[in-house]
């Protein structure tokens, strides 16, 4: 009987509406994870945050960015790229490159400008500036990045991916017992209310009710039947008027 109203509870449209918040929310852990951590470390990039508006509307403040490694002679024009703003610096710049020129030495040098500036920059980039090219962005995560600082941002990032994981893992777990508990739930017999209906209609003739016992389950109700004393001729087996039920024992 649990069983079936368990079945039905699940199959209810709330039972619907729970099963697919949890299955969104694990499909969205498991972007997450894959997009700002596992992405990252395995490709060996690095994660800035947009902190102003000179690349907005597309990136925004509050931006995620994922900016890979590349080769110096690589890069083009229209590619995006984080570079330091004096070399050696820990202050970045993530601008689009509007042009390619070489210095009086013969050194190529990029010409940068954020799309929401009227302006180029006032400098141009050199190679030992650039960090790398903009792998892809995420917005509104930098928020968070921002939050923990650049210090603890790469535990964070490791412990969240932990934490991901291990969400995504025990969702699936509890899923799979869950599911395999309903089966079992559905395909058991004799759970059922009609079951036990079948010995309340009078059809079964080994019950209780035919043979003249009492309708009890506790074995400590009744003593057991007794043969007594009888001088008629009939045969022990056929004394069903010898049979007599003593008192409930006392317990």
């Amino acid at each position: 009987m649990s069983g079936r109203r368990n079945a039905a509870a699940s199959a209810s449209p709330l039972g619907f509406l729970a099963a697919g918040l949890s299955y969104l929310a694990l499909c969205l852990a498991a972007l997450a994870a894959l997009a700002l951590v596992v992405v990252p470390m395995l490709s060996g990039s690095q994660t800035y945050s947009v902190l102003t508006s000179s690349m907005a509307p597309k990136y925004a403040p509050g931006t995620f960015l994922v900016v890979k490694p590349v080769p110096f002679e690589e890069l083009r024009v229209g590619d995006i790229i984080t570079y330091q703003i004096e070399s050696g610096s820990a202050a970045v710049i993530t601008h689009r490159i509007t042009a390619i020129s070489a210095a009086q030495s013969g050194e190529l040098e990029f010409i940068t400008k954020g799309d929401n500036n009227d302006v180029e920059d006032e400098l141009p980039v050199r190679e030992l500036q650039v960090r790398g090219k903009l792998l892809y962005a995420v917005p509104f995560v930098g928020f968070a990045a921002n939050a923990l600082g650049n210090s603890d941002r790469g535990a964070a990032a490791q412990w969240g991916a932990v934490a991901l994981m291990g969400y995504g893992v025990i969702s699936l777990v509890r899923g799979a017992l869950a599911k395999r508990r309903g089966e079992n739930s559905e395909g058991t017999p004799g759970n059922g209310p009609e079951d036990g209906d079948n010995d309340s209609d009078g059809d079964n003739a080994g019950g209780a009710a035919d043979a003249g016992l009492p309708d009890s389950n506790d074995p400590l109700e009744y003593d057991d039947p007794i043969l007594t004393d009888c001088d008629c001729s009939t045969p022990v087996r056929r004394h069903s008027h010898s049979m007599k039920y003593l008192t409930p024992a006392g317990v």
